[in-house]
């Protein structure tokens, strides 16, 4: 934990060059800086800006450090930094001398803040090194909340709360738990508790089943439920009510397009999959048989907050705040809190609180930003004073006295000091920043800083005119305006799992990589390796999301909505939110985009939730079938069945081609796609899930990383020798970076462009982001960006050229044994490989040696339950840190100790490692 700013060294430059460096363009970058331009009457800052150059993630730059979403950071007033996870929701004590944060990813469930004297006090959690053991890290999205006289604390959990007592000094003690009973298979997952004035009751939101119960705080007994709306979670009383925000609107009503949620259809949309209505419950304490009512408000309310005669409530998915009038229980004025012309949507105001002299501030999670504003009364209309800017992505605020204090959920990005030689993405932190509200004129200027620091600049989203046949613009790879012709027409979209970009090349010595971290070097990659040579070599990019739950998310709706977010603590109501509505932007998907500009699309397993597969279907079944198919020219014999539970996405997918699944390889997904393609050609937009990079499957991971490779080369291989060549472009990226280290950040992870229009044999090293290459797909494809993260985004137009290089890729045969690590052979028999490059790292054996044979068992007891493979296959269900270092041993044959540490530990024994229940290791 730390007070000060924390800087962090740069990553050493490329050493070398492919072909050109498109370093040298630095200089030309940095020199188009001009000066912010601030619209002093409406209060609009409009900022043009340079983009990141070169910079990395981690640096301190003049404009702040450099965070993996498209962001600078450099937040307003002091900070302090937690290097224990992120934080999912804060409360301050009632005499306003300690906060209570409700924390993840890092080993614990609890961090007690000290605001006095500005430091961690406590840590609570089940990890050995936390100053108090409770029995679960799981977390919900709301609390932790104190008693009314500060003696008591409680925290929100998957099956009810920890009650604590809180010492004198604002310590925690005596952890009882307080159970809420399941609903058939719909754990309670609570949000906000609120407690009665005297402290004898506490009224919990029972988020998973849409209900808000009263409990007897001395006993734990649930003494009263009210049916609510969908997703209930933020709560507060006013008088003799209580007022509950439901994430996902009322319920449904007959006849009406619904998506689950939970075990609940929500109404939603049908094309974008998203909540359509979004409610605050009222229930009368004073007559507890009454019917509960209904106030409407905008799309998924988070947080509430009442003072005053009004009810403040975020309405996170409209980008607006409600104001209700709590006399009349009615919605008299919305507050817009979209400070960019440029974008409508997503900037996530999550949390709300008014100070005593009248400014109304309101966190906006995705914008890094508090939004100012002068309130009188519910009526009166406010007046938009400006921004300040915060931490990564903040999630509560609060006033004590005069100060304001902020919660950020991710702090300074996954930065948490470890004895690793790398870092990983859920080396998480998070970050507590207090100030004294300034005055407007700071403001204002502080304004500036949050649009430079977003790159939100004027015409940032230049949309094409209307011209006469053949008088238009001539087409370009990547035009600058929304609409006009590129001279690609087929986008195909492979997104892999999990690796950084020195796992993949950190062997490459052109490239800014780290050798002794290349777990998949070029005799396990070969085809990735060649590709790189012939197309490119992107050597600072960056992948946003922490894990898969998220990475799918940024790239098919260009942000990983709040809901997914602020869930992250316990990930039970869902995980992946492919079949889950509170998960979907209003503004839909990439091939939604894609759907409304004209284009067609196919899909190839991406973003599916759904897979049956008939007996027999096992990865050696499987892997014949493969070769059957490529030599007769016959049907698959297993016919798998992939699907969507969203309508618009389901009606173009390719139901053969399987989703997630380590038991499927990925050269049968390939040879799946060819014969599609074969058949029907492609669309302007073709997306793909290619999973067996995620490793854990049947074969070893060095053979699994090698069969993903295999299909990349294959598919692209296939599309190069096609007609579509000429006007096709193929984007190959991770879903996120999180399964190893990289010395630079643990977002960095390996991305190819492969197209005649790529920039070929280059290193580029300019800072690109999953953001950036979704604004480029849509670019291409003329798709209007989703929300104000593609908005902002610059298109990749240095990845390309104006001139066509029209040579084709020939697919390399893999170097090691697709069946390496078996345990029963396939009918067909073992693969055999090419002989491995002997200039290239060799691959080590899968035999384990005999002093390691005790760990290594343990291990794979433990990789038996992790849901890697099966009709129940779960992407990261397995602990990161146990999954990471099973991999790691595996492919450095048992003899080598993960980095940074001196022994090859047990699954039990995994620094960090989260160890699951028994009732969710199934």
């Amino acid at each position: 934990m730390q007070v000060t700013r924390r800087r962090t060294p740069a990553g050493r430059a490329g050493s070398g060059l492919l072909g050109r460096h498109l370093g040298s363009r630095r200089s030309l970058t940095l020199a188009a800086a001009t000066a912010v331009v601030l619209a002093t009457g409406t209060g609009i800052g409009f900022a043009q800006t340079t983009q990141f150059g070169h910079d990395q993630v981690g640096q301190s730059t003049h404009r702040g450090q450099v965070v993996s979403s498209d962001q600078y950071i450099d937040p307003y007033g002091e900070r302090l930094v937690i290097d224990n996870g992120k934080i999912m929701s804060s409360s301050v004590s009632p005499d306003g001398s300690h906060l209570a944060a409700s924390i993840t990813d890092g080993g614990m469930a609890l961090a007690v803040v000290d605001l006095k004297n500005w430091k961690v006090q406590q840590l609570v959690g089940n990890s050995a090194t936390a100053d108090l053991r409770i029995s679960g890290n799981d977390v919900g999205q709301e609390g932790p909340t104190y008693s009314p006289d500060g003696s008591q604390l409680w925290l929100g959990q998957t099956d009810g709360y920890t009650k604590f007592t809180v010492n004198p000094d604002g310590s925690l003690a005596d952890p009882v738990s307080i159970k809420i009973p399941a609903d058939g298979s719909k754990h309670a997952l609570v949000a906000q508790p609120v407690f009665s004035a005297d402290g004898s009751t506490v009224y919990a939101a029972v988020n998973g089943q849409n209900r808000v119960v009263a409990i007897d705080t001395a006993t734990g007994t649930v003494e009263q439920s009210w049916a609510v709306g969908n997703a209930p979670r933020g709560m507060v009383q006013v008088g003799g009510k209580l007022y509950v925000s439901n994430e996902g609107g009322r319920p449904a009503r007959p006849g009406e397009t619904t998506i689950n949620s939970y075990g609940t259809q929500v109404p939603a949309d049908p094309v974008t999959g998203a909540t359509t209505t979004g409610t605050v419950s009222v229930i009368d304490l004073a007559n507890p048989a009454a019917a509960v009512g209904s106030i409407d408000v905008g799309l998924h309310p988070t947080a509430l907050y009442a003072r005053n005669g009004a009810l403040f409530v975020t309405d996170t998915a409209t980008n607006d705040v409600s104001v209700i009038d709590t006399r009349k229980n009615k919605v008299v004025q919305t507050i817009a809190t979209q400070p960019w012309p440029e974008a409508s949507v997503g900037y996530e105001p999550n949390a709300v609180t008014l100070t005593d002299d009248g400014h109304l501030l309101v966190t906006l999670g995705r914008a890094d930003a508090v939004a100012v504003y002068r309130y009188t009364s519910p009526q009166e209309p406010v007046s938009y004073v400006g921004l300040l800017p915060t931490d990564y992505f903040p999630s509560e605020i609060a006033t004590v006295g005069n100060q304001v204090v902020v919660s950020n959920t991710r702090g300074i990005d996954a930065r948490r000091p470890t004895n690793s030689t790398g870092h990983g993405t859920h080396d998480t932190t998070s970050s507590v920043q207090r100030f004294t509200l300034p005055s407007d004129h700071v403001i204002k200027s502080e304004t500036a800083k949050v649009f430079q620091q977003n790159g939100w600049t004027k015409d940032s989203v230049k949309l094409a005119k209307a011209k006469a046949k053949g008088k238009g613009p001539k087409p370009v790879p990547v035009p600058e305006k929304l609409g006009d012709p590129s001279t690609i027409k087929h986008v195909f979209l492979i997104v892999k799992e999990n690796r950084t970009y020195d796992q993949l090349f950190g062997d490459i010595p052109q490239g800014n990589g780290d050798a002794s971290l290349a777990e998949f070097g070029e005799n396990v990659t070969p085809n990735q390796h060649a590709l790189a040579r012939q197309f490119g070599l992107y050597d600072n990019t960056y992948d946003i999301g922490t894990n898969s739950a998220e990475g799918h998310n940024w790239l098919m709706q260009a942000d990983n909505p709040e809901y997914t977010e602020s869930s992250a603590g316990e990930y039970a109501r869902s995980y992946d939110t492919e079949d889950d509505a509170l998960g979907h932007q209003r503004t839909g998907f990439l091939w939604t985009g894609a759907q409304a500009a004209g284009q067609t699309v196919r899909d190839f397993g991406e973003f599916h939730q759904f897979l049956a597969k008939p007996s027999g279907a096992s990865w050696q079944n499987l892997y014949c079938d493969t070769k059957n198919m490529q030599a007769t020219g016959q049907d698959t014999a297993y016919n798998l069945t992939s699907s969507s539970p969203i309508p618009s996405l389901n009606s173009v997918s390719v139901p053969g081609f399987a989703k997630f699944d380590t038991s499927v390889p990925d050269v049968y997904r390939a040879e799946i796609w060819k014969r599609d393609f074969e058949q029907n050609g492609p669309a302007n937009l073709n997306m793909f899930w290619l999973s067996s990079d995620h490793t854990g499957g049947p074969a070893g991971p060095a053979a699994q990383v090698a069969d993903n490779d295999l299909a990349v080369g294959r598919m692209v291989d296939e599309i190069s020798h096609s007609a579509y060549w000429k006007d096709s472009a193929i984007f190959v990226v991770e879903d996120d970076s999180q399964a190893g280290l990289d010395h630079v950040d643990g977002h960095r992870a390996p991305v190819q462009i492969i197209s005649p229009w790529a920039e070929h044999g280059a290193v580029d090293s300019h800072y690109y982001s999953q953001i950036t290459l979704i604004r480029t797909i849509e670019q291409i494809l003329g798709i209007h960006p989703m929300n104000q993260k593609d908005s902002a985004a610059t298109p990749m137009s240095k990845a390309f050229t104006k001139k066509a290089d029209y040579t084709p890729f020939t697919a390399l045969p893999n170097r090691i044994a697709l069946t390496d690590g078996l345990k029963t052979p396939p009918a067909c028999g073992l693969d055999t490989p090419a002989p491995q490059n002997p200039h290239a790292a060799p691959v080590p054996s899968e035999k384990v040696p005999a002093a390691e044979r005790a760990v290594a068992a343990q291990w794979e007891a433990w990789q038996s339950k992790q849901r890697l493979t099966g009709p129940n296959a779960k992407p990261d269900f397995a602990n990161p840190a146990q999954m990471n270092h099973f991999t790691w041993y595996q492919t450095h044959a048992w003899t080598k100790p993960y980095p940074g540490e001196d022994k090859i530990f047990a699954p039990g024994d995994v620094p960090g490692a989260y160890i699951p229940s028994a009732e969710t290791d199934d």
